[in-house]
């Protein structure tokens, strides 16, 4: 297979270092195959100083790390795209699908901080912690209203900055990315994502391709895992029933313990206040149904 496969993803060491997962998969598959990284900035990637929380009934809130990628693939400039799951719009664009979600490893948030800590509950009161969600300030701010908020952007090694130069006490990040980036060694303590609840397909990637190009979809589809595209639909479906954007405060983590769909959700109103944690157990072969319920139990609290 004589082709060069063209994989379109945002700048920056992270968004590289998923893309290449991706690329090392494929070949694995399709050994012959010469696979080329392509970097396209995004509206995220060009505002660093607007919070995401900020957002909120903007036009441009939903694609904003992701819209400029895949304009390139629907204009052929690229031949697939490679997104972070969390940050990709629920609806699919015109001409676009996805092909692959790859397995996950890591949906959890983790706590970085100078000095030991176990979880949230043992920061010194009143310190400044960094994030740039609104789910995780709402959730630190339910869990510890002491503590000071601090709305950060930027890639993970310029939070890790902020924290370094003493801006902040602690900054929230997600697992996969210190993961991906050899930078595991700087988490103080994972936090377990059945009471610190994820965004909706946090930690997955999704492999996207038009949806005319049969030979592309079954390049991607070789590496799609069936049973981590189930749980990170089931997900994103309760952002769908919530009627929420991508960077809303709302989490959602789906896990599959022997034969029982185990389904966490938190949701708090656009300010990120009135939290409510709801946990809703279920039959595998309904699993949109459980979403659908868990939805309706979070949207009773924030209606």
């Amino acid at each position: 297979m004589d082709k060069v496969l063209v994989i379109g993803t945002r700048p920056g060491r992270l968004a590289q270092a998923q893309a290449e997962l991706v690329a090392g998969a494929i070949r694995q598959r399709w050994p012959d195959l010469c696979c080329k990284i392509s970097a396209i900035a995004t509206a995220g990637d060009i505002d660093q100083r607007t919070a995401l929380w900020e957002l909120r009934g903007r036009p441009d809130q939903q694609g904003f790390f992701t819209s400029q990628v895949e304009r390139a693939l629907a204009a052929g400039q690229i031949d697939l795209a490679v997104h972070s799951l969390k940050d990709l719009p629920t609806r699919q664009a015109d001409g676009l699908v996805i092909a692959a979600v790859m397995d996950r490893a890591f949906p959890e948030d983790c706590l970085v901080c100078n000095g030991p800590a176990n979880g949230i509950q043992d920061l010194p009161s009143g310190i400044r912690i960094g994030t740039s969600s609104l789910r995780r300030a709402a959730q630190v701010s339910s869990i510890r209203p002491d503590l000071q908020v601090i709305p950060i952007r930027g890639n993970v090694e310029t939070r890790l900055a902020r924290l370094d130069s003493g801006q902040v006490e602690a900054v929230l990040l997600a697992r996969a990315g210190l993961e991906r980036l050899g930078l595991a060694y700087r988490i103080t303590t994972i936090l377990d994502p059945r009471r610190f609840i994820p965004a909706p397909g946090q930690g997955a990637l999704a492999v996207q391709v038009r949806s005319d190009d049969q030979a592309t979809y079954q390049i991607a589809s070789a590496i799609d895992d069936a049973k981590t595209r189930l749980l990170v639909e089931i997900e994103r479906q309760v952002l769908v029933y919530t009627g929420c954007g991508c960077h809303a405060p709302l989490g959602a983590f789906a896990q599959i313990i022997e034969d029982t769909l185990h389904l966490y959700g938190f949701m708090a109103d656009p300010q990120g206040k009135n939290p409510i944690l709801a946990r809703l157990t279920g039959r595998l072969d309904r699993p949109f149904a459980l979403a659908r319920q868990l939805a309706n139990e979070l949207l009773k609290v924030n209606r």
